[in-house]
């Protein structure tokens, strides 16, 4: 039987793979509690790409164990849900984009708690007012509404509001969730963001790269005209 150490290093390894999206498998080696803990430390690696990887990760192996044993997997949740919390004595560094990445894998916890994650965006709910963990909480929006829009539906009024920051981070990611909920009326202003160059290192594709706020805006523009049916200019 491996160690806590002995696994930790295996999961490392994966997460560094350049085949990271072919090797999803290899995680489930593993029983999942002893999977979720060493990615749960690597959701504070000051490695952007090991970061997001495990986010990923953990958004598989959840989201399975959810079919398996979905109070199991409730409690993995709560423990994101209390590491957001004031009482934790912690930020919660990644917290609301695993808990984005499980609810667009798990139909049955998106259905459980979507919700609470659209709670930390509103003033009037659990609002987070660190500007780098609304970063994150963006990425985990997007992440849900590209998968499953009707859940987050409320979320595009909230959204806007992040349109208007001074950090190109929450203008790129609420555009690109924005691309998957918003409608007519919000195309009026997306349209001035093409303009924006501000540029966001984002986890697109398993990998990190580089994009410009405009970038992100003419493809959220793009996918609102589709579904809209307008011509594309």
């Amino acid at each position: 039987m491996k160690t806590h150490r002995q696994i930790k290093k295996i999961l490392l390894s994966l997460l560094k793979q350049d085949d990271f999206g072919k090797s999803f498998d290899e995680f489930f080696r593993f029983p999942a509690r002893k999977a979720v803990n060493p990615l749960f430390s690597f959701l504070h690696s000051s490695d952007e790409l090991v970061k997001y990887r495990a986010v990923t990760a953990l958004g598989v192996i959840v989201a399975d164990l959810a079919q398996k044993d979905l109070e199991s997997a409730r409690v993995v949740m709560r423990r994101f849900i209390w590491n957001l919390n004031d009482e934790s004595g912690g930020i919660g560094w990644g917290s609301p984009e695993a808990m984005g990445e499980i609810m667009a894998r798990s139909a049955a916890l998106a259905e459980e708690y979507a919700t609470l994650l659209v709670s930390y965006l509103t003033p009037d709910g659990n609002f987070l007012e660190h500007p780098i963990l609304q970063r994150g909480l963006l990425w985990g929006i997007g992440r849900l509404a590209h998968t499953r829009p009707g859940l987050v539906r409320q979320a595009d009024g909230h959204l806007l509001f992040f349109l208007e920051s001074t950090d190109p981070f929450h203008r790129g990611l609420a555009v690109w969730a924005l691309g998957a909920l918003g409608d007519g009326p919000v195309v009026k202003q997306l349209e001035p963001m093409i303009n924006d160059a501000f540029s966001l290192r984002t986890y697109i594709g398993f990998q990190i790269a580089n994009r410009t706020v405009g970038d992100l805006a003419a493809e959220a523009l793009a996918l609102i005209k589709t579904r809209d049916g307008r011509p594309i200019k």
